[in-house]
């Protein structure tokens, strides 16, 4: 495996979240640490149950760095699956509820998962593949054939910590980003990257006695876990929402009493168009943080101008390196900005031929931090792929992004080089919908751009080439095409052209086909 060294932060870690959360537990005991629908647990109790978790796996024959996965929504028995796997010395594997049954069962094949556990939610969508998966199976919320019940999985375990050794360098969770075609790619990071982490627990107030950190986003998602850990280290209360809507949303604020939260962009913008949003005692918030995709100016001004508290908003990546953080309450001239590089964050932009470019120049995104992932999980070839080091050797990690820094050394995104499109906070990779489409004999030419949605912030759109002859409508073959797609890859709809616009050495000039659509949109 191609060995990454990080810098080193300010302070270097040394103990593992494992030991930071063991410290929570043992410090407040009577203080909620989780809440979710109708059930409260506090420290002592949620430490128990994750001891019975921990205690389960080992009796079932996990090891020091298996695979745990979790295919699910969230809730109580999530998160203490989640701790529980990372107290065995197992890492989890938290696997996209939106992802198509065919992808789930390379993931979980790639990953090589030694326990599955599943929601019944979820089970039509995994059933495809139940039979020929090699792991045992548990059920979070069902009894089924095949299945151990969750319940009945922990009742027979003691709930005393059984304190594995845990170091550093061992693994902490597994996160897949490929759709429903190609080869998986499992981002993995280890107990440094997400011990480097913590220095924000102090810094944004998660070890307050009274922090409160409501989550909506699904814990199978980095941009959750970022705020989840932090707060479980910092001995706080995480309040999980099952399902996420803006009114349920704010209902909880109030009724919680929420100090912390993280929402995507989608989320601020159905939140703020709630109509009797202002009559929300919403006074407890202090700080609130967005990210995965930005965050358009004028959603940034309204959250300011009607949402109490601080609005923090990070640019970053799964695989970690390059971090901007941008404090809205503090630059509100920089709202179109992403903000700058984070403490001991390095960022470089580079041209097409993988040189710096000049100031003010647009380029793309490489960045290193203490925060980078250990590698793409089996896959050192896209691994490589990923980096760029600079002259004195150091590992940076190539974003795919294009932007440029302000006078100021603000970031300011411009077009992705690398052809993804963000839809309410989620990755769709066009090649895999380009895939799809292309698939039809129908249609002899297809590309698929992001078009501005007020609904996603952007939303896949499909234009499409057909072959001489065909009478089927762009209708039937976009509804073709999305009965192949996992269900948050869709398309939203799809367009005939004659052609499509091609650059010398025939590639798809996308920027050019991108332009009507995005002309009158906010910035």
């Amino acid at each position: 495996m191609i060995e990454i060294i990080p810098p080193m932060p300010e302070v270097a870690p040394t103990e593992t979240v494992v030991d930071m959360v063991r410290r929570s537990a043992r410090a407040a005991p009577d203080k909620e640490a989780l809440v979710c629908g109708g059930t409260r647990l506090t420290w002592a109790a949620f430490d128990k149950r994750v001891n019975r978790v921990a205690n389960a796996l080992i009796a079932r024959g996990v090891q020091t760095g298996d695979r745990v996965a979790l295919l699910g929504p969230n809730s109580v028995a999530y998160a203490e699956l989640f701790i529980g796997t990372l107290r065995a010395g197992a890492c989890i594997v938290p696997l996209a509820t939106m992802a198509s049954a065919e992808a789930l069962e390379r993931m979980l094949t790639d990953s090589g998962a030694k326990v599955f556990a599943l929601a019944g939610a979820y089970r039509d969508l995994a059933a495809p593949f139940l039979d020929r998966l090699d792991a045992r199976k548990i059920a979070l919320d069902f009894a089924a054939p095949g299945f151990e019940g969750y319940e009945d999985m922990l009742a027979g375990e003691s709930d005393t910590d059984p304190m594995i050794p845990v170091k550093l360098t061992d693994p902490v969770n597994l996160i897949y980003s490929s759709g429903t075609t190609g080869t998986p790619k499992g981002i993995l990071h280890n107990h440094w990257m997400r011990a480097a982490q913590m220095d924000r627990v102090h810094a944004n107030g998660y070890d307050a006695p009274d922090a409160r950190t409501l989550l909506s986003t699904p814990l199978y998602s980095n941009t959750t876990i970022v705020s989840f850990l932090p707060t479980l280290v910092g001995g706080g209360t995480v309040v999980l929402m099952e399902k996420f809507d803006a009114r349920g949303y704010l209902k909880l604020v109030e009724r919680e009493k929420i100090t912390h939260t993280m929402l995507v962009p989608v989320q601020y913008k159905r939140i703020m168009d709630v109509p009797d949003f202002d009559s929300f005692d919403l006074s407890s918030m202090r700080v609130k943080f967005s990210t995965s995709a930005p965050l358009r100016a004028d959603v940034k001004l309204d959250v300011l101008a009607r949402f109490p508290g601080k609005l923090i908003e990070y640019y970053g990546l799964t695989e970690g390196g390059g971090v901007t953080v941008l404090p809205a309450h503090e630059f509100p001239e920089k709202l179109h900005t992403v903000g700058r590089p984070a403490p001991n964050c390095e960022i470089v932009l580079i041209d097409d031929a993988g040189e710096p470019v000049a100031p003010g120049a647009v380029g793309e995104i490489c960045g290193r931090s203490p925060t980078m992932m250990a590698g793409y999980f089996g896959r050192d070839d896209l691994t490589a792929d990923y980096i760029w080091r600079d002259a004195d050797g150091k590992v940076f990690f190539r974003s795919g992004d294009m932007g440029r820094f302000d006078e100021d050394g603000f970031l300011i995104l411009s077009d992705r080089k690398k052809d993804m499109i963000i839809s309410g906070g989620l990755n769709i990779y066009a090649d895999d919908l380009e895939r799809a489409l292309l698939a039809d004999p129908d249609v002899t030419d297809a590309a698929v751009i992001g078009v501005p949605s007020e609904q996603w912030g952007e939303t896949p759109l499909g234009l499409v080439v057909r072959r001489e002859g065909a009478a089927r409508t762009a209708e039937e073959i976009c509804a073709q095409a999305n009965s192949k797609l996992g269900k948050s890859q869709r398309l939203s709809g799809v367009e005939l052209r004659d052609v499509l616009p091609r650059s010398s050495i025939g590639k798809i000039l996308k920027r050019e086909l991108r332009a009507p659509y995005w002309a009158d949109a906010t910035p």
